[in-house]
């Protein structure tokens, strides 16, 4: 009877494998702006972001143009829960990302021109591995908005 109780739970623990397996966001992509909703904002003509994800970091390093202009910025992530600082447009960014399931949750912190920023981050890979989907809410003390951008593997 001992015997086939240990059999049991490693059968459960391998069943239960898969499930804490997070997904790897590793890759090219690129912004399908049809498919993306962006709210109050204007949207780009272009943008690219170069995924390494080694956990625990992420490194994204965007490429975006619009009416606004040509940007490129490499953000850094550290996903275990713990405060990643970042510099955006010139200004620091406090980042708290984690895993929430299958979604990468980050929220981050900025000041930009004295206008204090919250973005609350919620990434979604598709079960293909071909979509990355990014959903962020966006509040300060202007307004709030939301935005969706769906990238595809290159």
């Amino acid at each position: 009877m001992l015997f086939s109780l240990k059999y049991a739970a490693l059968a459960l623990a391998l069943v239960a494998l898969p499930a804490l397996a997070k997904p790897n966001l590793t890759g090219e992509w690129k912004l399908n702006v049809s498919k993306s909703e962006f709210g109050p904002m204007p949207a780009p003509t272009s943008m690219t972001e170069k995924i390494t994800h080694e956990d625990p970091k992420i490194v994204t390093a965007v490429k975006s143009s619009s009416e606004r202009g040509d940007f490129e910025y490499e953000l850094k992530y550290m996903i275990d829960g713990s405060e990643s600082v970042n510099e955006i447009r010139g200004n620091p960014a406090k980042s708290i990302a984690k895993w929430d399931g299958d979604t990468l949750a980050i929220v981050t912190k900025a000041s930009f021109n004295g206008n204090e920023l919250t973005m609350s981050d919620k990434w979604n890979l598709s079960e293909d591995g071909k979509t990355l989907t990014v959903k962020r809410h966006m509040a300060s003390s202007m307004g709030e908005g939301d935005v969706t951008y769906v990238f595809e593997k290159q």
